[in-house]
């Protein structure tokens, strides 16, 4: 919790910077395929497999300094896993489709142009909110997900310059969750997200 602690400090300490300073703006369109899984700390809940998913939505850069930008945005995430539950007289498989809207906060760090190109690096904190939570039959367990979850985010890729301003994004992030996203009855486990995301935007 001090880590986490210290990584809000440095962010909200960002935005002062870039609050305080007129940098340039700049915003993506992003569509992002990823592989989602869960994770349970409970000895009797395990993770029986991952989902296909996707992640779309604006991303927004905005810089205080040439190579570095305070990155924000607002996405729609479709993820989810597949846990499997041992009640000592029963074991039965819960299959979690969620979709969240994600808005990310942290920081982008850019080299300088390499004949068009240039490598990125982002990293920073992952803060959704539930807008749908279903079982493998579509059925509603809204009552089983918790309405927030947080997590971190940590990868980079390249872009490509089109000409302009614009340019071509791909890359490849990961993403760890902190908190508990699960209230299944009977269990006291904490069951994290995680998720390795294909990262393909368009900056304009």
């Amino acid at each position: 919790m001090k880590k986490l602690f210290s990584l809000f400090i440095i962010l909200i300490s960002i935005t002062q910077l870039s609050a305080q300073h007129s940098g340039d703006f700049r915003f993506s369109f992003v569509l992002t395929p990823q592989v989602s899984w869960m994770k349970s700390d409970h000895q009797n809940v395990e993770d029986k497999g991952s989902r296909a998913g996707y992640n779309f939505g604006v991303l927004m850069d905005r810089f205080f300094g040439h190579n570095y930008a305070f990155a924000t945005g607002l996405t729609i995430n479709t993820t989810g896993g597949k846990l499997s539950y041992d009640t000592g007289e029963e074991v039965f498989s819960q299959r979690y489709n969620l979709k969240y809207l994600e808005v990310p906060l942290g920081l982008r760090l850019r080299s300088e142009d390499i004949r068009r190109t240039n490598i990125y690096g982002r990293f920073g904190l992952s803060p959704q909110i539930n807008i749908q939570a279903q079982d493998g039959n579509g059925n509603s367990i809204s009552n089983e997900v918790r309405f927030f979850d947080l997590g971190y985010h940590l990868g980079g890729g390249i872009e490509y310059s089109v000409g302009g301003r614009n340019a071509l994004m791909i890359g490849l992030l990961f993403n760890n969750g902190f908190t508990d996203i699960t209230n299944k009855s009977g269990f006291s486990d904490k069951s994290i997200l995680n998720r390795f995301v294909f990262e393909f935007g368009f900056i304009f």
